[in-house]
């Protein structure tokens, strides 16, 4: 029996009802609609569920990796052989002491809506963003302003023992797309805290609404993509320089710089992991060329090699 047969069994021991999968195509579970197979996937539906893996796992000394939305993540064609968990089970919102705590599965989208029907302002900037609140809070994710860190008090998390933590948010190490956790990919965020503030529902509901509007007139919303695709460089901003380049609508098989966004590499149809990968490359070594500026993916790879 190979070590993956022997996580199932112990999972179906101590978690009768946890859904596992085998072989489970992860073009299903990536906002890009590109991947392979994964070996084992998890999908718990509750806190217990979610702990029962992560220590199964590491009792067997497998390392999981964690799955939110797939909204920044490339999957080799030839799939993962490994572990997922994926998390989007976990996804309850609650009132603690004045503050919104939220699971980590929950899609950002969802939480700023939670937010909303509350009356609590803060987390407009959040409704656009494709991630879900664990993922957001790994990158410190932000969009037009706003980012993850501005209202975050506390994040728990599982380390790779499966022992819980809860930690202050100024502890998290939070930065321009990185945190803690992104140094860490054994440790899980599970729960977040946020403090917002008491809002008008109407002004929050038109705020949100405008920025819809602002990301569907200037982002490719309509193709499959994983949002941007390049970290900022430092005093640039990757799509001017992109665009610069004259790199706009470059097309390798089924994937292309967005004619729309130049900072978006998306799927036009059927696009594979290599075909991204190797348009990603072409632009790097564009843009370094003529620019001088070495651009580094924000999109996370898995199973690239």
């Amino acid at each position: 029996m190979d070590v993956f047969s022997a996580l199932s069994e112990e999972l179906r021991r101590a978690c009768p009802a946890l859904e596992l999968r085998t072989e489970e195509p992860m073009a299903r579970h990536t906002t890009f609609r590109v991947g392979g197979p994964a070996r084992l996937m998890a999908l718990p539906g509750d806190k217990k569920e979610i702990k029962a893996a992560v220590r199964a796992a590491a009792a067997l000394g497998i390392a999981p990796f964690f799955l939110g939305n797939g909204s920044n993540l490339l999957v080799a064609d030839g799939g993962y052989d490994g572990f997922i968990i994926k998390t989007g089970g976990l996804d309850q919102t609650r009132e603690v002491n004045g503050r919104l705590r939220a699971e980590c599965g929950i899609p950002l989208s969802r939480l700023a809506m939670a937010a909303l029907g509350r009356g609590l302002t803060g987390l407009e900037f959040a409704h656009g963003i494709p991630g879900s609140l664990g993922g957001a809070v790994v990158m410190n994710a932000g969009a037009y302003g706003g980012e993850m860190v501005q209202v975050l008090t506390a994040v728990t998390y599982l380390d790779e023992t499966g022992a819980e933590h809860t930690v202050p948010a100024a502890e998290c190490g939070l930065a321009y797309r990185r945190s803690m956790f992104t140094d860490h990919p054994a440790w899980l965020v599970l729960e977040a805290e946020m403090a917002l503030e008491q809002g008008d529902a109407g002004e929050i509901r038109a705020r949100m609404e405008d920025l819809a509007q602002r990301r569907r007139s200037k982002q490719p919303l309509e193709y499959p993509s994983a949002g941007s695709t390049f970290k900022r460089p430092a005093g640039h901003f990757a799509a001017a320089l992109i665009e610069q380049c004259g790199l706009k609508g470059l097309t390798v098989g089924g994937a292309q710089v967005s004619e729309k966004h130049a900072g978006f590499v998306i799927n036009r149809g059927g696009a594979t992991c290599a075909d991204v990968l190797k348009l990603t490359e072409q632009i790097q070594e564009t843009v370094l060329r003529e620019t001088g500026v070495a651009l580094e993916l924000e999109v996370r790879t898995l199973g690239c090699g």
